[in-house]
């Protein structure tokens, strides 16, 4: 419908193990962004800075080798980064930090404030090489928790064994891109049932 909201969010899968990342915060939240961003990719380069951490974050840090800097947060630690997640009680501090990664061009991610925010941290669903990503452009967390718990329910756990399998299949095929992507198609057609109001064949 024209004049319908719609989420125009475009998203990306980024190999943060290549990007450097800023934490600014060390309180529930900054372990709770942590947490998500690890679980999601272990190998990321992060560093947290804060006068202060909780021990669970010390802990889960330790464990990832995550750099922790004690100190108050200064805009010269956006130096040389590509995100940065600010995760303060302070909104003051916190929208310092969103103000000095515009200027740079960092992608900023300010908790809890969706209007200072270039990115949104969704609900992902991972099934060894399938990763599925779930915004609800900043309205509801809570949504997209339940559509995450919904989907890791419906999606087989041997659905990396197909990816697997389709990459080697992929790999014979002959002839050009065209022809290949018509061969995967007809290939995999009958993975999601019917398309288009086509009816299976008896």
């Amino acid at each position: 419908m024209i004049g319908e909201e719609r989420n125009t969010l475009y998203p990306v899968f980024l190999k943060v193990r290549n990007l450097q990342i800023l934490i600014v915060g060390g309180g529930n939240v900054a372990l709770e962004k942590l947490t998500f961003l690890l679980k999601s990719s272990p190998d990321a380069q992060v560093e947290l800075v804060a006068p202060f951490f909780r021990e669970e974050t010390i802990a889960l840090a330790t464990r990832h080798n995550i750099k922790m800097t004690k100190a108050k947060y200064k805009p010269k630690m956006l130096k040389k980064r590509h995100v940065v997640i600010a995760t303060t009680d302070s909104p003051k501090v916190n929208k310092r930090v969103y103000k000095g990664a515009r200027k740079r061009f960092v992608l900023a991610n300010i908790a809890d404030v969706p209007e200072l925010c270039d990115f949104y941290m969704g609900g992902i669903v991972t099934k060894g090489h399938v990763k599925i990503a779930i915004s609800t452009n900043g309205q509801s967390p809570t949504t997209a928790k339940r559509l995450r718990q919904f989907f890791e329910e419906v999606i087989p756990d041997n659905i990396d064994d197909m990816v697997k399998n389709l990459n080697e299949y992929r790999k014979t095929i002959k002839g050009d891109f065209e022809q290949k992507v018509e061969a995967l198609n007809e290939f995999t057609k009958g993975l999601v049932g019917p398309l288009n109001g086509e009816e299976k064949e008896n």
